[in-house]
């Protein structure tokens, strides 16, 4: 009876440490899985001049023969730069500030047209500023004095409202991102990832590269991330990376800051004049500044792209394709510019909505961080608050992420052996081993006990 009670109690320490083990294994692998970012799915856009901006609203109602632009102001309310006494009433009345200014945006544009239409000058760039309802025209340092004068006469000819100035540094094309993409034409960052719904791609700059590029993760060739299969480069800026593997992987709706850390990305949208906005890049960094023109020209030495933003923020080669964001809205990918971030500068970027229409794809954002807008199937993103609900000032990224690596992301076997996810799974293990070994020993240490009484027995 005694040695029957012996093996059940040995047989069920055995079973409690095995189960221990399953239990700890089960715990492990569960940490190593909730550390993963939620799948992510694809997000239409949401549409500029709605509700969520009162200025653009009121600019398409009155016209462009009655308006001249829309921007936010220091206080962050919205400002309409209207051309006469009763459109200006108009937008006092819907809450918002007005500024009657002497030009529509209808002159404006035209005095745009005819400097697009007059000999291309390359190292020269334009765009209007709607706060000086003016045309601004900038000239690098590599246009010469005899193409100088041409287009100041150029400029002359339209009106006083056209004004010259030389900026330093040169208008390049910024290759050489969040993340680094490397091929043999140079290194860019890499964008926003987008899908078509049946693949997922990388949407970075056009001038990266042609049409069958072919892209890696490091500089030793090893990890190819996949080829260009679509790009648009002069006229526009933007192009299209296929995955080799057809999915872009965990936090692909992340974009990296730098330092580990990233930004998650809820939706896409068009920017507001004076929108503080937020530009990452593999060479540079993270840095921040204001929407200062939309529709931008700018005349690369490869060629003229339009329709771009300019901003403020700096920007250096290799940064080119990288994301431009605020508030976790997708808002540009970096196209080019002048200066560096040591000097300050000019950039511009090929705005995302633009591109994701043009090259009929999706924005890729994570179906469980929608800020209470729905999951994967709603409509739309979840949408930036109003432009002029605060500051410029007041703006960040947005909503913190942590970066999980390359664009495969970290491997479950990564995940399974990182502590700091699967600390408790790792205790109820190791305390399971100690519980079998010792279970081992003492069953051990009674065979041995019972075969000496057995054979002092028999001695005696």
């Amino acid at each position: 009876m005694r040695h029957a009670r012996r093996r059940v109690v040995r047989r069920v320490t055995r079973l409690a440490a095995v189960g221990g083990l399953l239990l700890g294994g089960a715990m492990v692998a569960q940490a190593a899985m909730a550390n993963e970012t939620p799948p992510a799915s694809a997000r239409p856009l949401r549409a500029a001049g709605t509700a969520g901006d009162p200025g653009g609203a009121l600019v398409a109602r009155l016209g462009t023969a009655r308006t001249a632009g829309n921007w936010i102001g220091a206080d962050g309310r919205p400002v309409v730069a209207v051309t006469d006494a009763e459109a200006a009433r108009t937008v006092r009345r819907a809450g918002v500030e007005a500024k009657v200014v002497p030009h529509s945006m209808d002159e404006l544009k035209s005095a745009t047209g005819t400097l697009r239409s007059a000999p291309r000058v390359s190292g020269t760039a334009w765009a209007v500023d709607y706060r000086t309802n003016r045309v601004v025209v900038r000239a690098d340092r590599t246009v010469s004095a005899g193409d100088w004068s041409r287009m100041s006469r150029v400029a002359a000819g339209i009106g006083g409202f056209v004004h010259m100035e030389r900026t330093e540094g040169s208008f390049t094309a910024r290759l050489n991102g969040a993340q680094p993409i490397l091929s043999t034409g140079g290194r860019c960052s890499a964008g926003f990832n987008v899908t078509d719904g049946r693949r997922d791609f990388i949407l970075t700059a056009g001038h990266c590269g042609p049409s069958g590029s072919t892209w890696f993760a490091d500089n030793q060739g090893d990890r190819q991330l996949g080829r260009t299969v679509n790009s648009a480069f002069p006229g526009s800026d933007f192009s299209l990376v296929q995955y080799d593997s057809g999915r872009a992987g965990p936090g692909a709706d992340v974009v990296a800051v730098g330092g580990g850390k990233g930004v998650r990305i809820t939706g896409a949208a068009d920017p507001s004049v004076g929108q503080r906005v937020f530009r990452s890049g593999s060479t540079s960094g993270l840095h921040d500044g204001q929407v200062t023109a939309l529709n931008a020209t700018v005349n690369y030495p490869e060629g003229t792209v339009t329709g771009l933003i300019e901003t403020d923020v700096c920007a250096e080669p290799g940064d080119s394709g990288g994301p431009m964001f605020s508030e976790g809205v997708a808002l540009g990918v970096t196209s080019g510019g002048s200066g560096d971030c040591t000097t300050g500068g000019t950039t511009f970027f090929q705005p995302v909505t633009k591109a994701l229409t043009a090259l009929n794809v999706k924005l890729l954002v994570s179906a469980g961080n929608t800020g209470g807008q729905g999951a994967a199937s709603s409509p739309a993103p979840s949408a930036p608050a109003s432009p002029g609900s605060a500051a410029p000032s007041a703006a960040s990224p947005g909503s913190a992420a942590p970066v999980t690596g390359g664009a495969e992301g970290r491997t479950l076997l990564a995940r399974l052996t990182d502590t700091r996810n699967v600390g408790p799974g790792l205790l109820v293990v190791a305390g399971s081993l100690i519980a079998l070994v010792a279970t081992r020993y003492i069953r051990s240490e009674q065979d041995r006990k019972a075969y000496q009484r057995y054979y002092s027995a028999t001695w005696s």
